[in-house]
């Protein structure tokens, strides 16, 4: 018995120009308010080319001091890196049978569109680029780079659109593998990559995750919802596996079964943390019932403080 549990109904989604409106309300607005400094910096590391140099300011990264030339001019300056002016960002989305989990409108699936919607305005708000892999079965979308709140939409509408039609003797479970190392084909060039994802997957996707982070700037986020680490005493039910579409009844009202259940989702963790902790990537969490401007704040503050900002 899979730890998984059942999915539930797929509600209806809103339009791109809906989704994207009502974030400009409820989470950009109030980000706009908290975040201090350009904060699309925040998410990068070290660039590859120094572009220029200017004076230190109180919010900037020690380590980019230019210690030679504050020497010489008896001030502080800080390199600049050509990512500090035009960042290009790439957003890798599982789409699998497993996001569409959740009660009600709030499921894994809408929290990441919601997530990366908001994530791509902020970026393209700053005249950088966002493109996006989406993933389910196999390859969904592509779509490359481009700036822009026309691009945001397109984004949108891939995320909102659903997935393609697979038979259902030829749908697999999740392999994050095959979209990471898709993406380490498609993305040559250096970048920030968010990879949005539930992370239920087949093992040794750590492998693909930790070449990604050689040339990228990677940021994991998972996407979970409470009801996925305990089954709720209601008798006899039918249960299915949201990745691969089998069904069998289970009596909830077992207790040893439900013990067996949680016990399954524990070690399911532990595994994705195990494979988090070899890759070298930090893998943030975020609930379905999470406010998302706070997860969003709590990220940043998070990289921050990592950057001794």
């Amino acid at each position: 018995m899979s730890a998984r549990t059942p999915s539930l109904a797929k509600p209806d989604l809103p339009a791109p120009e809906a989704l994207l409106a009502r974030l400009d309300w409820q989470i950009l607005r109030r980000l706009e308010g908290q975040l201090q400094g350009d904060y699309a910096t925040v998410f990068l590391g070290e660039g590859l080319d120094v572009s220029d140099l200017r004076e230190y300011q109180p919010d900037d990264d020690v380590r980019r001091i230019d210690w030679n030339v504050t020497a010489r001019m008896r001030t502080p300056y800080v390199r600049q890196y050509e990512e500090d002016r035009d960042v290009t960002a790439w957003f890798l989305v599982d789409r699998s049978l497993s996001m569409q989990f959740g009660r009600g409108e709030r499921t894994k699936e809408s929290v990441t569109a919601e997530l990366t919607v908001a994530l791509s305005r902020l970026l393209s708000n700053r005249g950088n680029r966002v493109g996006g892999l989406l993933w389910s079965n196999g390859l969904d979308a592509l779509l490359q780079p481009r700036t822009g709140k026309p691009q945001v939409l397109r984004l949108a509408k891939k995320l909102l659109a659903p997935s393609p039609a697979v038979p259902t003797a030829e749908v697999r479970d999740t392999t994050l593998t095959d979209l990471l190392g898709a993406a380490n084909s498609i993305a040559r060039r250096r970048a920030l990559v968010f990879i949005i994802s539930d992370f239920v997957s087949a093992p040794g996707w750590d492998v693909e995750l930790r070449r990604l982070g050689v040339l990228h700037e990677v940021i994991a986020i998972r996407v979970t919802d409470p009801q996925e680490h305990q089954i709720p005493n209601a008798g006899l039910v039918v249960v299915q596996d949201a990745e691969t579409g089998e069904q069998m009844t289970v009596d909830t009202g077992d207790a040893k079964f439900r013990q067996r259940f949680e016990a399954a989702a524990i070690a399911r963790e532990t595994a994705i943390a195990e494979e988090s902790v070899r890759s070298g990537v930090d893998l943030f969490t975020i609930s379905t019932e999470d406010d998302l401007a706070r997860k969003l704040l709590e990220m940043v503050a998070h990289r921050k403080a990592r950057r001794g900002r």
